[in-house]
């Protein structure tokens, strides 16, 4: 999950001309369709100046990998980095030995081994039971009736939050990420930090309460005795009786805290998105409701197309030249996570929808190095789970009076996604 600073301070801009492609994109481009201007980058100034992010954008799969490799580099550990002025220190904002400390011990929980053993046969059942209720109406916003519920209900289940009101934790949700965007300056701030309208302001008052009362919520799931097991009980249980490296219990709800919000909103995307790509392309569905076992092949290919978060962000720690660029201490550098799955060096005619593609899982939509995303087993689960329940409903198709397209600078997904099947 990344929480981005529009108002970031950079060092000043290369001098015009040096970019020419960079210095043309725009916002607009950037949230609207990104990747013929990724391409074009690829191509021509795989890292370039972007005035419109005040930073660096990286598109190139190997220079990716090289950037999110190197933390020592291009770190997440930068005051600039809003989510840790609202929830505190995490994995997502820490690096070196303090981002170990911060992770490890949620590391056994997340495995794939684990995260089958105790959320599949729930994950499974949620999915269904959600199709299930929309099957009598014909047709639904699949955002919001499968993929944001069901996205919800199964980090609330991890973290032992599962009696928790569904649309409770959607407010805690939306209330934090809105006082990390004010924070951050996205309502018309100055200076990072500075909200600047009334509106900002209420939106960071709301975001503490909100953090508030889930940071309670949470530390009772922590300190509960004989408590239902959950990924949380079993992060703090990790760590109990060490001395000076063990996390506290506040440190504890911040790193659960930021993988509720990753785990809402990101999933959310990758349901959306492969949905999204297996009903625009009837030959590659049809292939999948020939067999089911391609689904997780599918959702991996979605991912490469359209990662539900498009780009991370980094801050170099020192000059550095990559690719011919001169990058200066304190810069931004972006990767551009969707510039690297279309990566013709890597993958075979890129912009093709494959739900056969063999090095599909090539893709860097979760990331890569000390910051791969902890939380990418539960994710496939869920987002294959959602596929193969929602392709059962019969005569499955997109809406044509509500078309639907991914948008997002940041987080990529169709804003809905109304489907219309036989009842």
């Amino acid at each position: 999950m990344t929480f981005r600073d529009p108002n970031r301070e950079a060092h000043p801009a290369p001098g015009q001309g040096r970019f020419p492609v960079g210095e043309a994109i725009t916002l607009a481009d950037l949230d609207h369709d990104p990747h013929p201007w990724l391409a074009r980058l690829r191509d021509t100034e795989p890292v370039s100046w972007l005035p419109a992010l005040s930073g660096w954008l990286v598109t190139r799969h190997d220079l990716a990998v090289t950037v999110m490799r190197d933390s020592a580099t291009f770190t997440v550990d930068d005051p600039r980095f809003s989510t840790a002025r609202v929830v505190g220190p995490s994995m997502l904002s820490l690096d070196g030995a303090e981002h170990g400390r911060h992770r490890a011990p949620f590391t056994r929980g997340f495995t794939r081994g684990e995260v089958h053993a105790r959320l599949a046969a729930f994950v499974t059942g949620e999915a269904d039971r959600l199709v299930a209720a929309m099957r009598p109406a014909g047709a639904a916003d699949a955002r919001r009736a499968l993929a944001g519920p069901l996205a919800v209900a199964v980090v609330a289940e991890a973290l032992g939050l599962g009696d928790a009101d569904p649309a409770t934790v959607l407010d805690w949700y939306a209330a934090i990420v809105g006082s990390v965007s004010a924070l951050a300056g996205s309502h018309g701030a100055g200076a990072p930090g500075q909200t600047g309208t009334e509106a900002g302001a209420r939106d960071a008052a709301a975001g503490a309460a909100a953090f508030g009362l889930l940071s309670a919520r949470l530390s009772a799931v922590i300190e509960a005795v004989g408590g239902p097991p959950s990924l949380l009980a079993d992060a703090a249980g990790a760590q109990s009786g060490a001395a000076v490296d063990g996390l506290g219990t506040r440190e504890v709800v911040s790193n659960a805290a930021v993988l509720m919000f990753g785990g809402i909103e990101t999933t959310e995307g990758m349901i959306g998105n492969a949905i999204l790509h297996l009903l625009r392309h009837p030959a590659q569905l049809a292939l999948v409701r020939a067999d089911d076992s391609l689904v997780p092949n599918a959702v991996e290919e979605s991912l490469r197309l359209e990662p539900a978060a498009a780009v991370v962000d980094r801050y170099a720690t020192g000059d550095i030249q990559l690719a011919g660029a001169m990058i200066r201490r304190g810069d931004l550098v972006t990767v551009s996570l969707a510039g690297a799955g279309r990566d013709p060096a890597v993958f075979t005619d890129p912009e093709a929808f494959d739900v056969r593609r063999q090095n599909a899982r090539a893709h860097l939509a979760f990331a890569h190095g000390p910051h791969f995303c902890l939380g990418a087993h539960l994710a496939r689960l869920e987002a294959q789970a959602a596929v193969q329940a929602v392709l059962r409903l019969p005569g499955l198709r997109l809406d044509p009076d509500r078309p639907a397209a991914p948008r997002g600078l940041v987080f990529r997904k169709p804003p809905s996604l109304h489907l219309q099947w036989q009842t």
